[in-house]
């Protein structure tokens, strides 16, 4: 396992949403410190090409007056949102922008780049942000998040059959994880992992007494049931905004916030479903700074992360908006390892095969897409 690339210059993105299909990484909104954030912003979509590590910008349609199409027909510029990759399409849903949220469905075509609002029926869950979504067996889950209507933070499981488009609420048994938002969810086995995100000590409100659980708890979808499995090992501290993913049968964590802490992270973990263990994984190169609110996903066998906010190196008060890509392979080849020693040494490699010399361009090449830098505090 090996840190093999960093690129500045991608999408300048925090609490965005992706998604993969076939070979390229479709990202959708989020925020940059000091912007905007109305009805008037459509929301923008970031392609990665994994061949050749470039970042490139969807041009947004336009209505039969040649103007740029605009919510509801498309969504608007949101964060807090999510979207999961089912067949050729993306589905997007909730978030909010700095008036309101939203639950809405769209989709959007990775064949034609366009959005459409895929008529729905059922139990519509209430608009909300900073929930989780996962993809298994034809349907969409969602847990959790912050709900506009209420005010409060949700426990709750809604489900989206993509067969039949109908919303369903999940009655589940047994204790459910806290009231929470910002977590993240993992589907395997015909599970629901849920890890981490921030909650209130007393009640689903909003007050000055957040809890972070260290919990990892699953809900078994045939028995409609949350399970807490009792878990050995590293058990990495709670936090929230982190990334959760998957590769060959394990559960990764990756960075993420404690606000009682008010320590970011940048570690990664594994957890095994089939031994309840978890694992402090020190994968070798440059590991990404410390952050939240990035994106990890993964694709064959690398990790692809970018984006999120990180603490200033000379001020843990100060905070700045990523614009980095960064990838980790799970099983680097010879070949790899070959070309980060090329790197690593600055060694001359015009005489190599062309297409090893392609290899290194998009292994060092900076993109070129990005806003001047905004700072947060």
């Amino acid at each position: 396992m090996h840190w093999t690339v960093r690129l500045e210059g991608g999408p300048r993105r925090v609490n965005h949403a992706a998604a993969v299909v076939d070979d390229y990484i479709y990202s959708f909104g989020g925020y940059c410190t000091g912007d905007d954030y109305m009805y008037s912003s459509t929301i923008d979509v970031h392609i990665l090409n994994t061949n050749n590590l470039r970042w490139s910008l969807v041009q947004p349609k336009k209505d039969e007056n040649n103007e740029p199409l605009k919510y509801p027909h498309v969504p608007f510029q949101r964060y807090g949102h999510t979207v999961v990759a089912y067949k050729d399409k993306i589905y997007l849903w909730g978030g909010r922008n700095d008036d309101t949220s939203c639950n809405i469905l769209y989709a959007f075509d990775t064949k034609t780049l366009t959005w459409s609002t895929p008529k729905v029926k059922g139990v519509i869950p209430g608009s909300r942000d900073g929930h989780s979504a996962c993809v298994i067996n034809d349907c969409m889950y969602i847990f959790g998040g912050f709900e506009e209507d209420l005010d409060q933070f949700s426990c709750d499981v809604h489900c989206l059959n993509f067969d039949t488009m109908e919303w369903k609420f999940i009655y589940t048994k047994d204790q459910p994880p806290s009231f929470r938002d910002f977590h993240s969810a993992a589907g395997m086995n015909n599970r629901m992992y849920i890890f981490g995100g921030r909650g209130d000590k007393h009640s689903p409100y909003h007050s000055q007494e957040e809890i972070y659980c260290p919990e990892i708890v699953y809900l078994d979808l045939t028995t409609k049931r949350w399970c807490r499995p009792s878990t050995t090992g590293k058990v990495p501290v709670g936090r929230r905004s982190h990334s959760m993913f998957t590769y060959n049968n394990l559960i990764y964590v990756f960075g993420g916030y404690n606000g009682i802490l008010d320590q970011h992270f940048n570690d990664l973990y594994s957890f095994d479903p089939k031994t309840n263990r978890w694992n402090l994984l020190k994968p070798k190169g440059k590991v990404p700074s410390a952050r939240r609110r990035q994106v990890c996903l993964v694709k064959d066998k690398r990790m692809y992360l970018f984006g999120g906010t990180s603490p200033m190196c000379f001020s843990s008060n100060s905070l700045v908006d990523n614009n980095d890509t960064h990838v980790l392979d799970f099983e680097p080849t010879l070949k790899t390892l070959a070309i980060l020693a090329v790197i690593d040494n600055r060694i001359d490699f015009s005489f190599l095969p062309k297409e090893v010399r392609f290899e290194i361009r998009t292994m060092i090449t900076p993109n070129s897409i990005t806003r001047p830098i905004n700072q947060a505090g």
